[in-house]
């Protein structure tokens, strides 16, 4: 329902910003979204991260993940190893296997950039530099004061090596678009 209210709202764009309609969704335990296509074709902008069944087989996470990675709405999987530094470790997930789906599919990967998690690592963000994938920078906050986080995500994207031209929301809205549409997946969605 809220993304339909959003989709409603009015003054999507202003002279100086333009607000894409957007929700993260879960990757469900039995696979696939907990929102239905129908409602996420209405976005503009879907995460899907993977919150639940953590301790799943490392195959079954994995295919989760790529199930997600090749849905024509999903633009970016979210904390893709689901690490808590300090608390919780990665879950098991063949992240060679989910960036050779990203690239292919031109799914973004997040580097979430609160201290708890810094997840994309350096060894993966770098590794999906290597394989194409953009990566997005984002704080994962829940109110304003959390996006000073985003200093320790640019930290983290340098020291995997990126620049400015592998993060997709560094780059002009023009380019962000025909990016987040360019994969034969999403020319239809």
């Amino acid at each position: 329902e809220r993304l339909r209210e959003q989709a409603r709202s009015e003054g999507r764009k202003t002279p100086r910003l333009t607000v894409l309609k957007g929700i993260e969704v879960d990757m469900l335990e039995k696979g696939g979204l907990d929102l239905p296509d129908e409602v996420l074709a209405q976005g503009d902008w879907i995460v899907a991260s993977l919150h639940y069944g953590q301790n799943q087989a490392r195959k079954q996470i994995t295919a989760r993940i790529i199930e997600a990675v090749e849905n024509p709405h999903v633009q970016v999987i979210g904390h893709p190893t689901g690490r808590l530094i300090n608390r919780r470790p990665p879950y098991d997930v063949d992240m060679e296997a989910v960036i050779e789906a990203a690239a292919r599919t031109g799914t973004f990967l997040e580097i979430n950039a609160n201290p708890m998690r810094l997840d994309l690592d350096d060894v993966h963000a770098a590794a999906a530099k290597r394989a194409g994938v953009k990566v997005v920078i984002s704080t994962d906050a829940h109110s304003t004061r959390g996006l000073e986080l985003m200093r320790c995500g640019v930290v983290q994207a340098r020291r995997a090596g990126l620049e400015a031209a592998d993060v997709a929301n560094t780059l002009p809205l023009a380019r962000l678009e025909k990016l987040m549409h360019a994969s034969p997946l999403r020319s239809g969605a």
